[in-house]
Formats: structure tokens, sequence, C-alpha cells
């Protein structure tokens, strides 16, 4: 029989580290403009993205993950022997089976710890990080190695106005341990159903199979995304900081799943952030990596000095099912 994997419980938990990873192709809005009969003015104005990362052939999805795992891993100082959990929030791993997560666990050094893929979309870095802290607390596991990543490239009608302009890829990678202090808020999520085809594929993989649909692209009702997003996400995110004691004005950044420059800045006046909030734009370099977004636009303000270790961030996804999840958490 395996070995129990079972801790001491304790009473907080807090984000060690953060690692990255992009996709190795710079891609401008007059790359892609021509095939959805645009312009690079048109979708700077739209989605306030400038050029986007997308990986080359020869770059997958694992290959990101293993990039951006190894270097949380590396910042945390922790043996990868010591992570109790692997977490891998992603949408776009090629096979239904086996998970993404056993593969990334064996080659980042983490077996035999679980491991298990989160399909929860934009929200899926959040929903890794609510469930590594129960993890952490409960004492099934000393430290989670939570990842989200996405190779959406692979998923893209290039002739699709919608939503393929917005794209991109790359993979987040955090290590969630104990603390003495509280790291990370209890986390508000959940799903509306009501809207679950509102971004989808535009077919089944047995569609495919069957020559009924040509391969499955990603497509969404643009209208019904922007209005959801806006109005039931500025509520969870009020949510969320009434649940962790905070004001608005005690946050040092908002970093929100990096949809659309419009939807971050409608959020930020919903909130009514002080001017002292820096609020992630990642989006505007790197363009939408789903469940990627939220960890690559934390490690890209921290790493360029914007936000300063031991602040509080509020993190809020929200994407395809409808699903959403939010936290504040203390910036490693």
């Amino acid at each position: 029989m395996a070995k129990l994997n079972q801790y001491e419980t304790v009473k907080f938990s807090r984000i060690y580290s953060l690692g990255a990873s992009r996709g190795d192709l710079v891609v401008t809005n007059d790359d892609i403009a021509g095939p959805i009969e645009s312009s690079d003015e048109w979708i700077r104005r739209r989605t306030g993205i400038v050029t986007r990362r997308r990986a080359s052939a020869g770059v997958s999805l694992m290959d990101m993950a293993v990039e951006a795992s190894n270097e949380a891993i590396a910042k945390a100082g922790i043996d990868p022997k010591e992570i109790g959990a692997v977490l891998f929030s992603t949408i776009t791993h090629p096979y239904l089976t086996p998970s993404a997560a056993t593969l990334l666990a064996e080659l980042v050094g983490a077996n035999p710890a679980p491991a298990f893929d989160i399909s929860a979309a934009c929200a899926g870095y959040c929903y890794g990080i609510a469930q590594a802290d129960a993890l952490v607390r409960s004492g099934m596991a000393k430290y989670v190695l939570v990842v989200g990543g996405e190779k959406l490239s692979d998923f893209i009608d290039p002739t699709d106005r919608t939503i393929s302009f917005l794209l991109a890829d790359g993979a987040g990678a955090a290590i969630v341990g104990p603390s003495e202090e509280p790291g990370i808020s209890p986390t508000v999520w959940g799903s509306d159903g009501s809207h679950w085809d509102a971004v989808s594929m535009t077919g089944s993989i047995l569609d495919f199979r069957d020559g009924e649909t040509p391969w499955p692209t990603i497509r969404q009702d643009g209208a019904i995304v922007f209005k959801w997003a806006v109005w039931e996400m500025a509520a969870v995110a009020k949510q969320a900081l009434e649940v962790a004691g905070v004001q608005a004005s005690d946050l040092a950044a908002m970093v929100t799943h990096q949809a659309n420059i419009r939807i971050i800045d409608e959020l930020a006046k919903e909130l009514e952030l002080p001017e002292s909030v820096v609020i992630a734009r990642d989006i505007v370099n790197t363009g939408n990596t789903s469940a990627a977004s939220i960890p690559l636009a934390m490690h890209e303000l921290l790493k360029s000095g914007a936000v300063a270790s031991g602040g509080l961030a509020l993190e809020i996804g929200f994407g395809a099912g409808l699903v959403f999840g939010a936290q504040v958490v203390v910036l490693p």
C-alpha cells in the first residue's frame, strides 16, 4: 500500500513563488488582421492588445508548464520531492487521458505526488489556488504546485472574429505552502451554467470524428461575456474583499483574468480602486492566455517592480462555463 501523505494541519497558507513561460513567437495585430478583415487599430480599440505571445510548432504546452514550474520551484527553495500535490489548470491538453498533471509531476521531479487536471478555463488558476490552500491547511500536502497553462493557438480559427485575435499561449506556476500569517483569503467561486455555451467549442471531438464538423475551435458570444464579466464579476470581487476583511484601498494590486482591456478597466471603475492600486494589464503584450493569464500577469508586475512582495493583491478569474473564482493573496 502506498504511504499516506499526511502532514501537520496549519492555520494559514501563502504563495511562496511564481514562475512564467510565454510563447516564443511575438504575434502582432497586423499579422492576424487580414483573415478577420480587420486592422491593428480595430483590435487595439476593442481589446487593448498590441501583441500576443504564441508558441511555435516545436514548443508544447508541457514545455511551457515545465519551464514555469521549474522557476517557481527554484524560487521557493524547495526540493521537488517535497511537493505534496500537482494541480494543472488547462483546457488545451491534447489528451483526454492521462492527465497533463501526472506527466508534469514526473518531469519536474515531484513523483509520487498526487496530480490532477482542473478544467475551469480562465478561472482555473484561482480554482487551483483555492484547492492548494485547502490541501496545505488540512495537512494533505506541505507544498502544492499550481499551474495554469494553455496553448490556445492549437484551437484557433484564424477567420473567427469573436475571439481568435485575443488568444495566446503561455504557462504560469505557483508554489503554495504553510504560513504563520494569512496569505490566501477564503475563495469566492462558482459557476453560471445558464450561459454554458457563451464561450465554447464549435463542435465536439465526436462530431469531428464522425466528419460532422471541422477541427473544433474556440468561439464566444462577446456581448454576453462582456456584460456578465463586468456586472457579475464586480459583485464577486467585492465579496472577495469582504470575506478577506480588507478594503479596496488596502490592495497593492488587482490582477484579473486578462480577457480584454475594457473589462479590466470597467471592473476597476466598479470597485472604485484608488490610484495607489496597480492594475495588471499584461494583456497588452501577452494576449489572453486563459488559465495562465493571472499568474503571468502577477509574475510580470513583480518582475518589473510595479509591485513589491508582501502587498495584497485581488485576483479574479472568469470564463467559459461560465465559471468564476476570486481571492485576496499576499504577493510572493
